[in-house]
């Protein structure tokens, strides 16, 4: 380990040892804001859009692989209605995705 230190550092005579690194550092740093930060934000703020657009008659897809039709939508919850004429109420923010944008997703 201490070998490695060792060889970070500017050999004697040379310059430009300490920017070259400090600029590795940040072109690393875009990298992984580009690549990985920022599509994360993007699906992040997609989600709550679509959260917050649900309305009644809608057909969802919770994030547990369920199926229904929204029957009402409350602040935090909603309620859906499965094949079987079943209610169940839930969170918002388990429904993960419209049927819609599945069958898209599919036809892809």
């Amino acid at each position: 380990m201490l070998n490695f230190v060792f060889l970070m550092q500017p050999q004697e005579g040379s310059e430009g040892g300490g920017t070259s690194f400090f600029i590795m550092i940040l072109l690393m740093i875009v990298v992984f804001y580009f690549f990985m930060i920022r599509p994360q934000m993007k699906k992040s703020k997609d989600q709550k859009k679509f959260r917050e657009a649900l309305k009644k008659g809608d057909k969802v897809i919770t994030i547990g692989g369920i199926h229904g039709k929204i029957l009402e939508v409350k602040e935090t919850a909603i309620i859906i209605e499965t094949e079987g004429q079943g209610r169940l109420k839930i969170e918002k923010s388990a429904a993960a995705m419209d049927t819609a944008s599945q069958l898209a997703d599919q036809k892809k």
